[in-house]
């Protein structure tokens, strides 16, 4: 999951919504991927500015974190945005213009740009750290598409079944082009595509010609695509 908290605390948002433990042997979040390069950071003894919701504080715990006002950081951490019922990039232009100015390094935990949510469309940390790569800013990313939080799911799946799991019997699903399908090709790894509103209007027809237009020649695709999550 691009989720930016820990393993720990995606279970217990899994526990709220419904979904019973028995339903999945682990979690790796992009949380669990960005406290690396937080930690780092931190043991460089570098400050942290973070931005985002207090809900994604978890994802500092036990690392040591010492905390600063984003005018003072000397590494931007984003989650998310302070409010993503309201919010929008735009609002934060004047933060991370001064950023960016100060060459401050952000490190982004969740690089999804948006994220459907009770049948509306929200922001997510991936799309603060674009606008800030436009100004010039300096993000490392955690999570899909990028390689590493595929190659920590491939070692969690071979210390459960005790043996390397073979890509050929992998299958991703999710509903981002950019992180979930993207990153399954890169990673080498089939994919389902999820048709939800991020990038399917919901009052038009999904069908053969509306997956081609998603997915022309020469882009990665999914072997299979849904209208919604189900098995």
């Amino acid at each position: 999951s691009n989720a930016p908290r820990p393993a720990a605390s995606v279970a217990q948002q899994l526990d709220r919504i419904g979904v019973a433990r028995a339903a999945y042997d682990a979690i790796i979040s992009s949380g669990d991927a960005a406290r690396a390069s937080i930690a780092t950071a931190v043991g460089e003894g570098r400050s942290i500015g973070h931005i985002g919701p207090e809900r994604d504080r978890p994802l500092f715990d036990g690392l040591g974190a010492r905390f600063a006002e984003l005018e003072a950081a000397d590494v931007a951490v984003c989650t998310g945005l302070f409010d993503d019922e309201t919010d929008t990039p735009d609002d934060y232009a004047a933060r991370l213009g001064a950023l960016a100015q100060r060459k401050v390094p952000m490190i982004c935990a969740n690089p999804d740009l948006t994220v459907e949510r009770g049948g509306k469309i929200v922001f997510c940390a991936g799309a603060i750290a674009v606008a800030y790569e436009k100004l010039g800013g300096k993000v490392v990313y955690a999570g899909k598409p990028y390689l590493p939080i595929y190659a920590m799911a491939f070692e969690t799946a071979a210390k459960l079944r005790g043996a390397a799991v073979g890509k050929e019997r992998v299958l991703a699903i999710g509903d981002g082009i950019r992180t979930d399908i993207a990153g399954a090709a890169a990673a080498g790894v089939a994919s389902v595509f999820v048709a939800s509103g991020i990038h399917v209007a919901t009052d038009k027809p999904f069908d053969g010609a509306a997956l081609d237009a998603l997915f022309p020649p020469g882009s990665p695709r999914p072997v299979a695509a849904m209208t919604g999550l189900r098995w």
